[in-house]
């Protein structure tokens, strides 16, 4: 799989309009590898969004972007209208054109919806899916991912600050990285706490949350045969995690 393949086919998870050498701080002074290993371990908020933002740039150069005159980028600005800011985190949204039923969010407030996702679901619907994927940001999930990464991946390790500032990724190994933060399967916790995210983010909004279990049926319907997809790839069987949420609105 080539490099534009991997990042299209991203599933989520999640501001991202600084370009790569807004970040282009020289990597002298690294640390060794089992000094990088434990700083990764502990980054700051700061500098996990400055590398997902890096990640975020070039997944938006290597997809298609919805313009503003698009009908899906209208239709996403409407249904994220007064959703601009979740608690404390600012949001940047955009839609990659591609058939792919999918969405995620990143550390910086990254949100890419997939136009494939909004063409099977209603506006409540997507509205989930974002309040999930928000939910991995603000549960601490996407920011546990990128300490694995940078602490497990040599070549990643380079990109642990130094000397108090924010590394340059190379742009060669980020779309490695962005598929370890981004890709991985979520555990089963991880993905109820996302849910249980979603409802309360539906709920504060005043949104319809029974969308939220229409949603899953319906991803059930298109994918819980069993066949391997993109997104179940990175999410547990909607099936189970519909009746769960079911349940809790009974």
């Amino acid at each position: 799989m080539n490099r534009r393949k991997t990042l299209l086919a991203i599933p989520g998870l999640i501001l991202s309009s600084a370009a790569p050498h807004a970040f282009g701080f020289k990597l002298d002074g690294m640390l060794g590898a089992a000094k990088d290993a434990a700083k990764a371990a502990t980054l700051s908020d700061e500098e996990v969004r400055a590398y997902a933002a890096q990640m975020a740039v070039l997944s938006d150069a290597e997809n298609r972007v919805a313009p503003p005159s698009d009908k899906y980028a209208k239709r996403l600005a409407a249904l994220t209208s007064g959703i601009g800011d979740e608690k404390g985190l600012k949001l940047n949204y955009k839609v990659y054109l591609t058939e792919e039923v999918n969405a995620f969010a990143m550390a910086d407030g990254t949100i890419r919806v997939f136009s494939g996702l909004m063409e099977a679901m209603t506006d409540d619907e997507v509205r989930y899916v974002i309040g999930h994927e928000i939910g991995h940001v603000q549960r601490g999930h996407s920011r546990k991912r990128m300490q694995t990464a940078l602490a497990t991946s040599a070549t990643q390790q380079a990109a642990v600050s130094s000397g108090g500032k924010v590394a340059t990724i190379a742009q060669s190994e980020l779309g490695s990285l962005m598929t370890q933060v981004v890709r991985a399967q979520h555990s089963q916790g991880n993905e109820k706490e996302a849910d249980d995210y979603a409802l309360d983010f539906m709920k504060r909004y005043k949104y319809d949350r029974m969308a939220a279990v229409q949603a899953l049926e319906k991803l059930d319907k298109m994918f819980g045969g069993g066949a391997k997809t993109d997104w179940l790839s990175t999410h547990p069987a909607p099936k189970e995690r519909a009746d769960r949420l079911r349940a809790q609105l009974a």
